[in-house]
């Protein structure tokens, strides 16, 4: 292996140290729904995103919140020297994709039958640690 790609599979390397993410799938919410509330949080930094997750109403707000403190806490497995507070963690990429689809009828008038679509989604959650700021 070359002397240029050594030094890019360690500066590769180096990146993904500082990103942490979890998954959330099979989560049983349209995933219209659970955009609003991914809506809120991307982009912020880890503290305000889960006081907005806390003190949202939304059902989907319980269920990002338990996700953002997973990947929390797979930064920290990845990072054990460092701390938290330094790293100045933010929510980088926040993504929401649907899930399978179950179908069931509900009746209708006239022997008729409509059917129903209970959605479901998954959620990507990346974390990006902001370290270069220390001077």
């Amino acid at each position: 292996m070359g002397v240029r790609k050594r030094e890019r599979a360690e500066q590769i390397k180096a990146a993904k140290k500082e990103l942490a993410f979890a998954k959330l799938n099979n989560c049983p919410t349209s995933p219209r729904k659970m955009r609003l509330v991914a809506d809120l949080v991307r982009g912020q930094k880890v503290e305000k995103a889960l006081a907005i997750l806390k003190f949202s109403q939304k059902e989907a707000s319980r269920r990002l919140e338990k996700l953002l403190l997973s990947a929390i806490a797979n930064w920290q497995a990845k990072n054990e020297d460092a701390s938290i507070e330094e790293a100045d963690l933010f929510v980088k990429e926040i993504r929401v994709d649907g899930g399978s689809m179950l179908k069931r009828l509900r009746p209708a008038p006239q022997g008729r039958a409509h059917r129903i679509r209970k959605r479901s989604n998954h959620v990507t959650l990346v974390l990006g640690a902001n370290n270069n700021t220390q001077s």
